[in-house]
């Protein structure tokens, strides 16, 4: 940004009083990486807004280059290319108060770490002039709290208030001040994170407040996972009613990635009034424009008491459908392959992307084996009848048949002693081969063939501790499923059938008892699957991984012994009913605990990426590191108390 642009007050008296001005929230389809792409929608919204006489038109942060970038942020290119863009909505400003976010660059300064300095900031622009926040000596608002969890990372890329006010020898609050406007008065801006008030010493809504803000701008660019959007309603609600002043909120939508994990962003824009009543009006996941007359002050404005939106099941849907749809296009795949086994996994993820292309597109793939039984056979066609797509079935009998026979008459030789040896594949390493044969021979060539991709069917519960084969069903593009625990997984299945209006998904996949069916002690037929209890395993799974501070099998043999664990860990059962005693339980944690830290990191860090719908999905939100199965000293003890040893 040159100097010359810039303007820190307005050439005329800044409407005070009861002035209300027309005003416009974009929820905006942001594209990471595609600064020109989003440009063009800003100058779009800008014309249609112009037309209708709107005053105030707002965007969401980083609405120009996106948000979750990976180092794309370290070529100067790039970062070129989004001050240009930015130079064209300060053109296109005329006649308009326009506020967007985008990258701010100091190219004469670099950061600690020799990278040139950046910050995540919000523009403000008037009739094709820069306007700055008063007295600060910043071209435009800079974020204050960063975001420094799950995959974004602020303080990599990004010089924040905080930072910038220690090397400046001044007190954040000098930093932060309200942007004067003619059009819509003295505008206080915010972004993300900025929200958030409660685990922070400084609280930019009261300084700007403070100094005289007579309307809030909050832009985000959050994603949707599991209460955010009840979280980003209440914290709104409650910024608006501390200040009595209104809260304008915006926010993105489309899809965005850390390279593991993959992010539906859902909007949630609105307008809230000093009372802390909504005008909202936008649908989840979709672009869209709400104009609403703001005045400025206690003045109440919306028609309807707040009320958080939903983020059940249908929403979850949303979020998995929505994302994968918007990756998709964006990845140009067409197509899509999906090993059908005739269980919930395959049924629901076939039914999911039933809802996102032509049934020739999708081509469902049954590969029976030794161990398949007549009853999932009949499912896995069922499910595609139902579905009304491509179906085919490619059994693996005789190629698992030919490994182990090779396998079996193969020697092995050299060595210590020069004696021979055998590579025999014993029970266990059988399931592998078939689970690899459908995999890595079966889906992987039929993809081809096909021209699409493979589908993931992998679950959360079976991530965590690893009950999969790499290579084998841990395999495909993405993991739609990947973020869902198994009972997610049913409850997204019935959800799906009322979507539909039909039964898509046949009553007994939900009926059979879950199995890989890989030996003859998978027998679904006699009731015989999976080792996993799923409805307190994943209960058990998700204290590990999804609590703000996670479990470990410490506080959950304290939370048994003291008669907690059901409710620690939101178990709808009884623990003691499932263990006869205190050994039994030890060691079914032990079991699950040194696969989960074990092997399972391994086969996590090479799954497919997992779209993200909880708070702590694998991948980008949880960082990993093949570090073994650890117990603390004070968990052995605990241990040697109760079961010896």
């Amino acid at each position: 940004m040159k100097p010359s642009e810039q303007e820190g007050s307005p050439e005329s008296p800044v409407a005070s009083g009861s002035a209300t001005v027309m005003t416009r929230l974009v929820q905006m389809e942001v594209v990471p990486g595609a600064p020109r792409d989003n440009t063009r929608r800003i100058l779009d919204a800008l014309g249609r807004a112009r037309a209708d006489g709107a005053g105030l038109v707002v965007f969401p942060e980083l609405a120009v280059p996106g948000c979750l970038l990976g180092d794309l942020w370290d070529q100067p290119a790039f970062l070129r290319e989004c001050e240009a863009c930015g130079e064209e909505v300060r053109a296109a400003s005329r006649d308009l108060v326009v506020v967007f976010g985008n990258v701010a660059i100091d190219w004469t300064r670099r950061n600690e770490d020799g990278r040139v300095r950046k910050y995540n900031a919000l523009f403000f622009a008037e009739d094709g002039r820069w306007l700055a926040p008063e007295g600060t000596g910043l071209p435009a608002v800079v974020k204050t709290l960063g975001a420094s969890e799950r995959a974004f990372d602020d303080a990599r890329h990004f010089f924040g208030t905080r930072r910038l006010a220690v090397e400046r020898g001044v007190s954040a609050a000098a930093l932060i001040a309200p942007v004067a406007t003619r059009r819509a008065g003295r505008l206080g801006g915010m972004m993300g994170e900025d929200l958030w008030v409660d685990d922070s010493a400084i609280s930019p809504r009261g300084i700007l407040e403070a100094k005289g803000a007579e309307r809030l701008i909050v832009a985000g660019a959050l994603p949707f996972t599991r209460g955010a959007p009840q979280m980003r309603f209440r914290a709104c609600r409650a910024l608006a009613q501390a200040v009595r002043l209104p809260v304008l909120y915006v926010n993105a939508t489309g899809v965005q990635e850390s390279g593991k994990t993959v992010y539906a962003f859902d909007g949630g824009s609105g307008f809230y009034d000093a009372q802390g009543r909504v005008t909202e009006g936008l649908e989840a996941f979709a672009e869209g424009e709400l104009t609403q007359a703001v005045p400025i002050g206690c003045a109440a404005f919306a028609q309807a008491e707040a009320t958080a939106g939903s983020d059940g099941m249908a929403t979850i849907a949303q979020a998995l459908m929505q994302g994968a749809a918007k990756l998709m296009r964006r990845l140009r795949i067409r197509r899509v392959v999906v090993g059908i086994s005739g269980g919930i996994d395959s049924a629901v993820t076939a039914a999911l992307y039933g809802r996102l292309m032509a049934p020739e597109d999708l081509l469902l793939v049954s590969m029976p084996g030794p161990f398949t039984s007549p009853t999932t056979h009949a499912l896995a066609l069922r499910v595609a009848q139902n579905l009304g797509c491509r179906f085919t079935e490619i059994p693996i009998g005789e190629a698992v048949e030919l490994t182990r026979r090779q396998f079996a008459e193969a020697t092995l030789g050299g060595g210590p002693g020069g004696g021979a040896g055998t590579l025999a594949l014993d029970a266990a390493a059988m399931e592998n081969v078939q689970a690899r044969d459908r995999g890595c021979r079966v889906l992987s060539a039929v993809s081809a063939a096909f021209g699409g991709v493979i589908a993931c069917d992998a679950n959360k519960s079976e991530t965590t501790v690893g009950y999969g084969t790499l290579y084998g069903d841990i395999i495909g593009w993405l993991a739609l499923l990947g973020d869902l625990w198994k009972s997610d997984v049913y409850a997204l299945g019935h959800h799906l059938n009322r979507l539909y209006g039909r039964d898509v998904i046949p009553q007994g996949c939900f009926d059979v008892v879950p199995s890989a069916e890989l030996s003859a002690a998978q027998a679904v037929e006699r009731g015989q699957g999976d080792p996993l209890n799923y409805p307190y395993h994943d209960c058990l799974f998700r204290s590990w991984v999804e609590r703000s501070e996670r479990a470990t099998p410490e506080e959950n043999l304290e939370w048994y012994l003291a008669g907690e664990l059901e409710r620690q860990i939101g178990y709808d059962g009884s623990v003691r009913e499932l263990f006869p005693d205190a050994a039994a339980f030890v060691a079914d944690l032990e079991r699950w605990w040194n696969l989960h830290q074990g092997l399972a990191a391994a086969k996590r860090m090479q799954a497919p990426p997992v779209m993200a719908v909880s708070r702590r999905a694998y991948g980008g939100d949880l960082r990993e590191a093949q570090l073994g199965p650890r117990y603390t000293e004070r968990y052995r003890a605990m241990r040697g108390r109760v079961v010896g040893g």
